[in-house]
């Protein structure tokens, strides 16, 4: 298709379409019940009842989803409690500023391996990696209390 054929139909659209049948006669019936007083009751359709469902449907789906959102809420501040247990105790702040860089490494890497081991409670890799970091942190508070 070129140019002037896209063109031509784009003109065709301009010109009034009449419809395929004849509404007229639908209307002025319908008009005449309604002078008369004898409007006969829209047919309900399947369409109602499957309307039905899905809102029963979306209500329920918006319960559930309520309902977990609540009891992760009322689970959250004993996961919270728990993670600032566990990290709060291994906060360690050392006077000395040559080991202050090597405290705050590594309170980062244990607050990751934290969180790392509630994705995967029970890796050995990752309580391994926090043995050792807890470790190095051991030393290194070891060393503040040598170098006086």
């Amino acid at each position: 298709m070129n140019e002037f054929e896209w063109l031509r139909q784009t003109r065709a659209l301009r010109e009034p379409v009449s419809p395929r049948r004849d509404l007229w006669s639908g209307i002025d019936a319908a008009l005449g019940q309604a002078a008369n007083g004898t409007t006969a009751p829209a047919p309900r359709r399947a369409s109602h009842r499957l309307q039905g469902w899905l809102v029963a449907a979306s209500f329920a789906g918006l319960s559930l989803f309520a309902g977990s959102l609540a009891v992760h809420l009322r689970e959250q501040p004993v996961n919270d409690q728990m993670a600032a247990s566990t990290t709060g105790a291994a906060r360690w702040h050392p006077a000395d500023p040559r080991l202050a860089g090597a405290a705050v490494e590594l309170d980062a890497a244990s607050m990751e391996l934290h969180q790392a081991m509630e994705q995967a409670p029970h890796s050995p890799a990752l309580q391994r990696l926090l043995e050792r970091t807890h470790k190095q942190q051991t030393q290194l508070q070891q060393m503040e209390h040598q170098a006086g």
